[in-house]
């Protein structure tokens, strides 16, 4: 392959100058993500510009806020520079490197990071992350994404199960009518916040400006308006975003009312479920978090949060859950603490959190296809690393032995 116009062609790819470069791209592509970080959440950052193929770096984020400094610069996301790594890597091994037992710790090292890119791919693409939030005594089917929010509309006119329609917050953000045969009526969303402050009293001009007025639900029974912040950020310590939306009850093009539905409402115990009232049948609607429903359940049997003698301090964490999935003939009791997770069907569950007072428990739940390769990545770099330097340690250790 030394002269073949194959070589030719992935030379430039296998160039050391393209691997600085590239090195060099990702250290200012986390340099911005870090500093992005204080207008948006961890979550957004990393897909904006670290799991992205491109993005678009504002100057103002490397600067004082209040200059309002417009303007930026287009740069190479995640998956192009580590796309690109990928290549350089393996055109070298295929152009500069020669295969023999000496360079068996540099193949090994970079198989490692290989894998770690590989890993990262994998969990970029096939990761999803949910948590279980369960009261002592309780039993749980379900886990919610804290990402993503959905609208619900449920009929508990059937004593056995609810039916529950879901609309995703894609078509909330769209700000249209929403017609679909299997809602009782239709919802005209009239605004939707990504984050919104609730409050009380009147409107100020501005605010009323700017959003509709409910006169159903909650928020008459409250005096609550709704108004958009900015979302939180990365620095913001214990801070969430907070959706609200305006929506619009219409059955025959007749509107039955106007609500706030907002997250809020759905997190705060008093509150829960709004009754939306259609001719003689009622429904309920709010806005909650994803479900992500399981074909098993989990009870909550026992919680404690141990703490450090004569301090608030956490030291440790355990729920004692019983395990039920008829599919499988399971019923088993399992204790959950911190570093010690309960992996189940392709899942794992840690001990994230707990409820205020103590009352119940917050399972993390991962399922993540590419868990192991880290770990085998890193395993395999180590093993390179003492092979290649325990191969010059030896070289050296007999060059003084005869010198």
């Amino acid at each position: 392959m030394s002269g073949s116009p194959i070589r030719a062609l992935i030379k430039p790819l296998a160039s050391l100058r393209l691997t600085v470069a590239l090195l060099a791209c990702s250290i200012f592509l986390i340099f911005a993500g870090t500093w992005a970080q204080i207008d948006m959440g961890i979550w957004t950052t990393l897909g904006t510009y670290f799991r992205a193929f491109f993005v678009w770096i504002p100057f103002r984020i490397f600067l004082p806020r209040h200059w309002d400094v417009p303007g930026g610069i287009p740069f190479p996301g995640g998956w192009v520079i580590g796309g690109l790594l990928m290549i350089n890597l393996v055109t070298a091994h295929a152009v500069r490197f020669r295969y023999n037992r000496k360079r068996a710790g540099i193949l090994l090292i970079h198989f490692g990071l290989i894998l770690l890119l590989v890993g990262e791919l994998v969990t970029g693409l096939k990761a999803h992350e949910s948590r279980m939030s369960i009261d002592e005594g309780q039993t749980v089917d379900f886990a919610e994404d804290t990402r993503s929010v959905e609208l619900v509309i449920i009929d508990p006119s059937d004593p056995a199960r609810d039916w529950v329609v879901a609309i995703p917050e894609s078509r909330l953000h769209q700000g249209k009518l929403i017609h679909d045969t299997r809602l009782p009526f239709d919802v005209q969303v009239e605004a939707y916040f990504h984050n919104a402050e609730l409050f009380e009293g009147a409107q100020d001009v501005a605010t009323s400006a700017a959003t509709p007025v409910a006169n159903s639900g909650f928020a008459v029974e409250l005096g609550a308006h709704a108004r958009p912040r900015p979302p939180s950020s990365g620095v913001d310590q214990d801070e969430i975003d907070l959706p609200a939306a305006y929506v619009s009850v219409l059955k025959d093009g007749r509107n039955l009312g106007t609500y706030l539905a907002a997250l809020y409402f759905t997190l705060v115990p008093r509150f829960g479920l709004q009754d939306v009232q259609v001719g003689d049948k009622t429904y309920r609607m709010a806005l909650r978090y994803v479900r992500h429903y399981k074909p098993y359940s989990i009870s909550l049997l026992d919680f404690k949060h141990d703490r450090y003698l004569g301090t608030e301090t956490p030291r440790n964490f355990s729920s004692h859950i019983r395990l039920v999935d008829p599919t499988h003939n399971e019923n088993r009791e399992v204790l959950i603490y911190m570093n010690n997770p309960l992996r189940y069907r392709g899942e794992t569950f840690y001990q994230a959190s707990f409820k205020q007072g103590d009352g119940g428990t917050v399972l993390q739940v991962v399922r993540n296809p590419g868990w192991l390769l880290p770990y085998v990545a890193c395993t395999v770099g180590a093993l390179g690393m003492m092979l290649q330097f325990g191969t010059h340690l030896l070289r050296f250790i007999r060059r003084t032995r005869t010198a």
